[in-house]
């Protein structure tokens, strides 16, 4: 109600704006009439007092019929056409009744005559002529705004993803799509929808600064990681902002959206091609059964939980010891998957009560063992945490497996555990060997998926650079040489499935990790992504490797014999069956030193299970000095 009078109360003032602006122009057109007529007419004089009178009357006369005339119903911002006719038509009568005004006053007949003509067009010019300007004032206005508003857009891709964008940015308004830039040399020179394609990608940096563009739009779906890095670079030298459509596997059956535009993401750098799967293989191993997954609140073990509803288990049971992690997974597996049976679990898989009670209760037919601890500095200086969780915990969940006869465990293991120069990694490899030992006396197959990094996955180096980037830096970097494999969390969860149902029993896959990154150039690039310069805006600080990490990492040790399987991305290995020999009574020893607290003795023990992490660099092979 307020408002509707707020608005009623300044449209009002507006009109009696305008209402004064044209009585004064009426006015101004018959006193200048008047003294163009005199001037004319030669009389040299004006009579003042007989002018006075006439403007009354005029004013009088003029504003009536400039009401009639609908003067006052459009806006000054909107005059157009009718507008003008409204003004032709209170001129015209405006001359008629100038005529009756001087007529009832008994003026001179050449005055009347010669006031008929020049009123109404100085009315014209004098009413008109603030209109107009006031309408192209405020066009100019409109255009600069406007201008100021559309961004000039540069779609990098003539493909059918770029081809299908172009409608959509014109569709949502505020892009001036100026041009294409393609590879192909069959498109150059052609048209889309009136769009040219104005060079290969490398014209960037030239189109940038010629056209003067504001966005370039990757729309490349099918990009691999080193297209998408070349790219990237280009519109980074070319100093242009630039967004990106997400990749095929992300689009899906999607039909491109302006929605879809996305800042690139360190993912789209460093991650890889689309992974093709075998879903008929995996549905087979996991749809209709009971599928457990331990460590499930973490990044992995989260991934995987949602991997395995989309594949409508008979039930999925997720054991993890973290309050606040479990709690998330189990709101997002039931908001997503409302017919999903699932059951959390609060527990450690280190408690053999909870994870006896748990396999007796819900008869698990596949478990997947994600529960581990991996923050490699924290765990060099928590011997005994890193054996009790990584080792023990390995052992209570895979003993309790073979006895409530679990068809398939798969351990998710880690590089680190290849040539292990660290406690973290060497836990690791014990928690690999074990699998392999009791795989030999048990008929559950005994799977070990082996990987490096995960890119965002939680305390992994991605969101500690964004971190150190948003607090304005520096970035901290170990090593200037330092290289590190990587793999999103999506990919690695579908390849940890489609190992699972690959393996007959006893098997390491490891998966390709593609090539590995520096961590420097992760860095750099992670910074340039935030819009800003690395060694300018953000400094980068080398602090020197950390006790036990190695300046690259290791797929497969060197006595494993490995080959290719039916999947192009996973590969597999054995390892000789004599490094099994006394294993089970060196991890008894190992677990009766956790009970102890002898850290002491368990650092003996992790070499003794693990003879490389004594052969690792001095600087590393710190395991039995912090044990003490």
């Amino acid at each position: 109600m307020n408002g509707n009078l707020e608005r009623r109360a300044t449209i009002f003032n507006l009109r009696s704006v305008v209402v004064v602006h044209d009585l004064f122009m009426v006015s101004a057109a018959w006193v200048l009439g008047r003294l163009a007529t005199s001037w004319l007419a030669g009389t040299g004089q004006v009579a003042w007092q007989q002018l006075a009178l006439e403007l009354n009357f005029i004013l009088l006369a003029q504003g009536f019929l400039h009401w009639r005339a609908g003067l006052y119903r459009g806006v000054w911002r909107f005059a157009s056409l009718p507008d003008l006719a409204n003004l032709l038509r209170a001129s015209v009568l405006g001359a008629v009744s100038g005529g009756a005004v001087l007529l009832i006053l008994r003026s001179p007949l050449e005055l009347m005559v010669l006031m008929v003509w020049l009123f109404p067009i100085l009315l014209i010019a004098l009413l008109g002529l603030p209109r107009l300007f006031y309408r192209v004032l405020k066009d100019m206005r409109s255009e600069v705004r406007q201008r100021r508003d559309t961004r000039r857009t540069l779609i990098i891709g003539a493909g059918k993803s770029g081809r299908l964008l172009l409608p959509e940015l014109r569709r949502r308004g505020g892009f001036d799509v100026v041009g294409f830039l393609d590879d192909n040399k069959r498109l150059r020179h052609s048209e889309t929808d009136g769009v040219p394609v104005l060079g290969p990608v490398s014209r960037l940096p030239r189109v940038v600064s010629e056209a003067m563009i504001d966005l370039a739009v990757i729309a490349i779906p099918s990009a691999s990681n080193q297209q998408m890095q070349r790219i990237v670079q280009i519109c980074e030298q070319a100093e242009v902002e630039f967004k990106t459509l997400p990749t095929l596997k992300q689009l899906g059956a999607k039909i491109t959206r302006f929605d879809d535009l996305k800042p690139v993401a360190i993912e789209d750098l460093l991650g890889r091609d689309p992974v093709s799967l075998d879903w008929a293989a995996i549905r087979a191993g996991v749809t209709g059964k009971r599928v457990m997954v331990t460590g499930g609140g973490g990044s992995i073990g989260a991934e995987l939980c949602r991997q395995i509803a989309r594949l409508d288990p008979a039930s999925l049971i997720i054991l993890e010891q973290s309050e606040y992690n479990l709690y998330r997974v189990d709101y997002r597996l039931r908001q997503e998957f409302r017919d999903l049976v699932v059951e959390t679990v609060l527990g450690d898989v280190c408690d053999p009560a909870t994870v006896d009670r748990l396999m007796q209760r819900a008869r698990p037919q596949v478990v997947f063992h994600a529960a581990a601890y991996k923050h490699l500095p924290m765990l060099q200086n928590q011997i005994r945490e890193a054996f009790r969780n990584n080792v023990i915990g390995t052992r209570r969940i895979a003993d309790a497996a073979a006895r409530h006869g679990v068809e398939v465990f798969v351990l998710i293991s880690t590089d680190k555990a290849v040539n292990p120069s660290n406690v973290m990694g060497a836990t690791k490899r014990v928690a690999e060997l074990y699998c392999q030992e009791v795989n030999r006396q048990s008929s559950t197959r005994f799977i070990t998926v082996r990987f490096g990094n995960v890119l965002n996955s939680t305390g992994s180096v991605v969101p500690l650079f964004n971190e150190q980037i948003r607090r304005g830096g520096p970035v901290t970097v170990t090593h200037p040489e330092i290289t590190r494999y990587f793999m999103t969390i999506a990919e690695a969860g579908q390849l940890i499935l489609q190992a699972g149902v690959l393996g007959e029993g006893g098997e390491v896959f490891v998966l390709d990790m593609g090539e590995p990154v520096r961590i420097r150039y992760l860095a750099e690039q992670l910074i340039r992504l935030a819009g800003k310069e690395p060694g300018r805006d953000i400094e980068i600080v080398y602090t020197g490797l950390r006790p036990g990490e190695k300046l690259f990492e290791e797929l497969f040790h060197a006595h494993e014999s490995y080959a290719k399987t039916a999947h192009q991305k996973i590969f597999l290995t054995r390892c000789d069956s004599t490094q099994l020999a006394a294993l089970v009574d060196t991890v008894n020893a190992g677990e009766r030193a956790v009970r102890q607290y002898d850290t002491e003795a368990l650092g003996k023990i992790l070499v003794q299970l693990v003879p490389d992490l004594e052969r690792a660099p001095r600087r590393d092979a710190k395991v039995v000095a912090l044990s003490g």
